[in-house]
């Protein structure tokens, strides 16, 4: 009886806590439901008391909208948030297109200024290096003037003394200008280059039927193999050092424009609109910004289409290795987009108005909440003096301070922490920025045109869904820091599981269909097929054998005879490396081979000399000569679209994932430090990651693809560029590579993760905090007054 009477007792007493918990739960949804009525009722008071103060605040200079005679009420009406965040993304769309055009033309510059892939790696870092000079002292500078007129112009009147000298450089997007023409200077100063002149009917692509037998031995020397005399002569580069230098120091020169728009454009809009907001405007202005380089992509695959001299005709097609685009043609387009753009963004006035209006609100308001506390005890004025407007006094631009606030930046764990990732990443992520146009056609044999548009369009658009969807969740759900810097732990570890499925989809037979016969005597002394052709200086130009193999010349190849009918169609044939028909190889079934009828009925016997005997050829060896192997001009076919397919898709999911975490790790990075370090934080992360990984990261896989290279185009003085990579080699030691890095910037996003626990991100976790604070000021003071 005691037992039952305990167990109903604790039955009971069980039933009266749910009841109690039930209680709790209706109640503190009455509260929470209370809370944000109260919420937005505050929000709609504030709204009405900026737009009124906006109607009777006096225009300033700071929130004048134009300059000399473009100002006015016209002009006024568009110093707004909006108009701000448009214009930026679409300064920015045109920005990256810069950077997204260099890349796509990448390959063909290297082809036409013989450049090796290491030079075009260190051409690339030359912005960088500038940013890693510059960035942080002008982003500290820069910031406590008038940063509109920074981006536009590289000046402002209201920045410190000690600015004036970089004044005069010319810096914001004037500079970026200024490097799209210097860009294209080569091109105007050099000329097409004789190899792309040679490839022309105008130039003499192809010999019509008045041609002297000299002229026609004379280009054939340079491609067939020749058993007696000298084979093909060594060709004097085309003071291909100097354009080098050009590219660098226009690289050099956007390096400064750039630092300026990305660090104070960003930190502008951030102190111009509401927390709450900055996801959502980040997202659109980044969204706008990843259209530059689809655009980019978009316009060098039109340009590279367009033969290097439009106005000649050449003689092959772009799908040939040897074609060369009109890659100068787009910086002129640019450079006149970002010189009216730029104008039009340094109007802004140094604050927008509406923040002018929202700060002095919320200053009134605090004042408002401080005057409830005049008979606060020692401890409650500790509680005021954080809830005081800190704008009092902010320290004059200096050396001295300058030194301070980078010294407070590095004792910051969660800054370091995310800077020390980004600079990881960046480094993991180069090849893909810079060389994937270029991995493109290497791997999967796509021609240069296609390779851009395809990486500016397909794989950009999954990059702008997946900016638009982060930032919409954001400042739908404003998750805490922690959730953001978690996510971005498991998307940099999605990220390495599909660089290292990169290196698994390679295409076998592109692989495997190309023969790389060339003969070092120095190092092989005994005979070859073409050991005796004479061809260390014959230039790249592949032809495809009748055993669907790919050789890298005709000279290669060991053919010592060429015919073309009468649609200008060659044949070569008598090649010594390739086998003849066999009557059994399946691959006859594809290859139409050249006979005696062939060359009788095109009545063009003087386009068939034998260089290896001063006389002519009897029927006989002819016979001999057509039983050999032959070869057609052009690589060998190979079809790679499936793997191709498989590797966009990839692409394509790392795009999304990699571009949902952009949001959230700037929102970190801005948070994490005081209000007047955020432009500083920004300018000096620049540096760091310019220093250790814009700079380095390209020269290091600049580096690893020259090591990949096959077949190298050779002239009188050095090596130039190279023709020919070693596919497999090359997507293994790539790809791991890269996941190294990426593997090593996951591991310092956990220590982000870790770190940021209490890092307020959002207007309304502050607000909650404060008004937590004022709330139980108010509470003691009324059981004070119970007391009295």
């Amino acid at each position: 009886e005691a037992d039952a009477k305990l167990l109903d007792n604790g039955n009971a007493h069980g039933g009266n806590n749910a009841t109690s918990a039930a209680t709790d739960k209706s109640e503190q949804a009455k509260a929470k439901a209370k809370l944000k009525r109260e919420k937005s009722e505050q929000d709609r008071l504030m709204t009405d008391e900026i737009n009124k103060l906006l109607d009777e605040m006096p225009l300033e200079k700071n929130v004048t909208c134009g300059f000399w005679l473009f100002r006015g009420a016209f002009f006024q009406r568009f110093a707004n948030q909006t108009a701000y965040v448009l214009l930026y993304g679409i300064v920015g769309c045109i920005f990256s297109m810069t950077y997204a055009y260099f890349n796509g033309t990448i390959t063909t510059i290297e082809k036409r200024f013989k450049i090796p892939s290491k030079n075009t790696g260190i051409i690339s870092v030359g912005n960088d290096i500038s940013q890693t000079l510059v960035s942080a002292v002008l982003a500290y500078y820069a910031g406590k003037g008038h940063r509109p007129r920074w981006i536009g112009f590289g000046r402002s009147k209201t920045a410190s003394p000690l600015t004036s000298p970089t004044n005069v450089l010319l810096a914001g997007l004037l500079t970026i200008v200024v490097f799209c023409l210097m860009t294209t200077s080569p091109h105007f100063l050099y000329g097409p280059g004789e190899d792309a002149l040679a490839l022309t009917e105008e130039f003499g692509g192809i010999p019509d039927e008045n041609a002297t037998l000299e002229a026609i031995a004379e280009q054939r020397s340079k491609t067939l193999c020749r058993l007696q005399g000298d084979g093909a002569v060594c060709e004097v580069g085309e003071g291909n050092f100097a354009p080098q230098v050009l590219l660098f120091v226009a690289q050099f020169i956007s390096g400064i424009g750039g630092s300026l728009y990305y660090t104070l454009g960003v930190s502008y809009m951030d102190d111009n609109t509401k927390k709450s907001k900055t996801p959502a405007l980040l997202s659109l202005s980044y969204f706008l910004r990843m259209l530059g380089p689809a655009i980019g992509y978009a316009l060098a695959s039109f340009c590279l289409r367009l033969y290097i001299a439009p106005q000649l005709h050449p003689v092959i097609n772009n799908k040939d290795p040897r074609w060369l685009g009109a890659w100068w043609l787009g910086w002129i387009v640019m450079g006149g987009l970002l010189a009216f753009s730029g104008v039009f963004l340094s109007m802004f006035p140094k604050e927008l108005p509406r923040a002018v209006a929202r700060r002095l609100v919320e200053e009134k308001r605090r004042r408002e909440r401080l005057s409830l506390k005049q008979k606060e005890v020692a401890k409650s004025e500790k509680l005021n003096a954080e809830l005081e407007p800190q704008a009092a006094c902010e320290p004059k631009a200096s050396l001295g301070d300058m030194l301070v606030t980078f010294k407070r930046l590095t004792t910051n764990r969660t800054y370091m922490c995310n800077t020390l990732s980004n600079i990881f990443y960046l480094i993991g992520y180069t090849p893909f920025w810079i060389f994937t146009p270029k991995y493109i056609e290497v791997q999967y044999r796509q021609s240069a045109a296609t390779s851009s548009m395809v990486t500016g369009t397909v794989a950009l658009a999954f990059s702008a869904i997946g900016v638009l969807l982060s930032g919409f969740i954001i400042s739908r759900y404003k998750p805490r820091a922690r959730y953001m810097a978690a996510w971005n732990v498991i998307s940099a570890f999605l990220v390495v599981a599909g660089v290292v499925t990169y290196a698994f989809i390679g295409c076998p037979d592109n692989e495997t269909s190309v023969i790389v016969n060339i003969h070092n005597s120095d190092v092989n002394t005994s005979a070859t097929c073409n050991s005796a052709c004479s061809c260390d200086y014959v230039r790249y130009s592949p032809v495809c054998g009748e055993n669907s193999m790919t050789y890298i010349s005709a000279c290669h190849a060991g053919c010592k005879m060429e015919h073309a009918n009468a649609d200008g169609k060659k044949v070569f044939y008598d090649c010594s490396c390739i086998p003849g028909a066999t009557g059994n190889d399946s691959s006859q079934l594809y290859f139409k081979r050249l006979t005696a009828l062939d060359i009788t009925s095109d009545n063009s016997s003087s386009w068939d000399l034998d260089f290896s005997t001063s006389s002519s050829a009897s029927s006989a060896s002819y016979l001999d000569m057509l039983a050999n192997g032959q070869a057609t001009p052009g690589a060998c076919p190979v079809n790679c679209w499936t793997q191709f397919v498989a590797f966009l898709s990839v692409m394509c999911f790392l795009k999304f994932i990699g571009a949902s975490g952009r949001a959230s790790n700037f929102l970190v990075s801005v948070r994490c430090v005081p209000e007047k370090d955020k432009t500083a934080a920004m300018g000096f992360g620049m540096m760091l990651c310019s220093m250790f990984a814009f700079i380095p990261g390209p020269i290091f896989f600049g580096w690893i693809f020259d090591r990949m290279c096959l077949v190298w185009g050779k002239t009188c003085t050095n090596k130039g560029n190279c023709w020919l990579y070693d596919p497999q080699s090359m997507r293994y030691t790539l790809n791991f590579t890269a996941a190294v890095f990426i593997t090593l910037g996951a591991i310092f996003d956990f220590g982000v993760w870790y770190y940021v626990k209490d890092l307020k991100i959002f207007d309304e976790e502050i607000k909650e905090v404060e008004m937590q604070i004022v709330q139980h000021e108010e509470e003691a003071s009324a059981e004070k007054n119970t007391e009295i």
